[in-house]
């Protein structure tokens, strides 16, 4: 069984070590750390943010969680409650990352699955999902969701090209 919760000052740790397990590939596991930024404040503000409350001006209100299997944590999912011109462009409402130990075991589709669920209830009726062309794994994830392919787009700041991908959300 798979949670998704926000951050709390004890996530601290594993946190942490997920965030260096991740960068090995590539991946910003906690979005918009800062260097030395106390850990109370970071979640402090992550939960601002979910609240559009000291956003940066090219930023939308974002709900960010951590997702457990038990105890153990999975990965992560940012949900965003608006798409600006990047976001339509590259990375969309949903972004998740899933540790390298756990996956292929179905975290990924059922952190994306409750995600969706999530933005649902933002009234959002169709989400638009993204990952690298490159990255058959998380493709299939979208689509096992319901995510239909609309496009691949290169990204105007370069970087690989991203898979835009809609899921209806309204029955």
């Amino acid at each position: 069984m798979l949670t998704l919760r926000p951050l709390t000052d004890a996530d601290e740790p594993a946190a942490r070590a997920a965030h260096a397990e991740l960068a090995r590939d590539g991946f910003e596991f906690l979005l918009d750390e800062h260097d030395g930024e106390p850990w109370p404040d970071y979640v402090m503000r992550r939960n601002l943010h979910a609240q559009g409350i000291g956003l940066p001006e090219e930023f939308v209100p974002e709900t960010f969680l951590l997702a457990f299997a038990g105890r153990e944590l999975i990965g992560r999912v940012s949900i965003r409650h608006t798409l600006n011109d990047y976001l339509l462009q590259v990375g969309g409402h949903i972004g998740y990352g899933v540790r390298p130990a756990f996956r292929r075991r179905g975290y990924a589709t059922e952190i994306l699955r409750q995600a969706l669920v999530i933005v649902g209830e933002l009234g959002v009726d169709k989400a638009l999902v993204t990952c690298d062309d490159d990255n058959i794994a998380s493709a299939r994830t979208i689509e096992h969701c319901g995510g239909v392919l609309h496009d691949v787009v290169h990204p105007p700041s370069g970087g690989p090209a991203r898979r835009r991908y809609w899921i209806g959300l309204s029955d």
